[in-house]
């Protein structure tokens, strides 16, 4: 082409919202946008060659990237989502030991509130738990976790675990072993709700075992 032709696309902006921009390292609003090429003559559009694939552009930064980055969560839907697995987890285990002890309730509590959830006190807690298990009295099944407490767990553990390092998700693991020994050694049903932890986390059973032992090894 000389000076006087070229081909650039044009784009049309489809969708406006927030992502996690790959360029600057941070949240950042983007435009989702699709294009056609143009043949221009002097920069000006004179005949449309084609559809180009659709892009993501950063407003802040104009990189363009692929909608698949859409896929990486924000930092605040990111933190968003570690707190929300803070706190079930924690509600799955009280669920698992029960709640007639004290000490298991604290440590729950003090999970909760370490999660972000500054506010919430036993009472709230307690009614939370209820309201998930949906079995009355009865807290925990054959399996360690209460139906809907399982169900939440694999709704809001697997999400976030293709998000977090190893390091991550070992450390939410231990956050409810910490609770389960909270008064005292491990029941057969709390190891059954830290292995669905760790499955939904998509940790090796072997890394389970190896974190459940060295929390408790800590705890003495």
């Amino acid at each position: 082409m000389t000076g006087l032709w070229g081909v650039r696309p044009r784009w049309r902006t489809d969708v406006l919202g927030d992502f996690f921009c790959p360029g600057c390292g941070g949240d950042r609003n983007y435009r989702r946008q699709h294009g056609r090429r143009w043949l221009r003559l002097l920069g000006t559009p004179v005949l449309p060659l084609g559809p180009v694939l659709g892009s993501v552009q950063c407003t802040t930064c104009h990189g363009r990237y692929g909608v698949e980055s859409l896929e990486q969560p924000t930092c605040v839907r990111l933190g968003g989502m570690l707190r929300d697995a803070q706190y079930t987890v924690a509600l799955a285990l009280l669920a698992a030991g029960g709640t007639a002890h004290r000490a298991a309730r604290e440590a729950a509590c003090a999970a909760v509130r370490e999660a972000g959830f500054e506010d919430c006190g036993e009472a709230q807690v307690l009614a939370a738990l209820a309201a998930l298990s949906g079995l009355g009295g009865e807290l925990h099944d054959a399996h360690g976790v209460a139906g809907g407490l399982a169900a939440e767990l694999h709704a809001v553990l697997e999400p976030l675990a293709v998000h977090l390092a190893q390091q991550g998700r070992e450390r939410l693991l231990l956050q409810g072993a910490a609770i389960a020994l909270a008064d005292g050694r491990y029941l057969p049903q709390e190891r059954e709700a830290l292995a669905a932890v760790g499955r939904c986390l998509d940790l090796p059973q072997s890394t389970v075992g190896a974190l459940l032992e060295a929390a408790t090894r800590a705890s003495r």
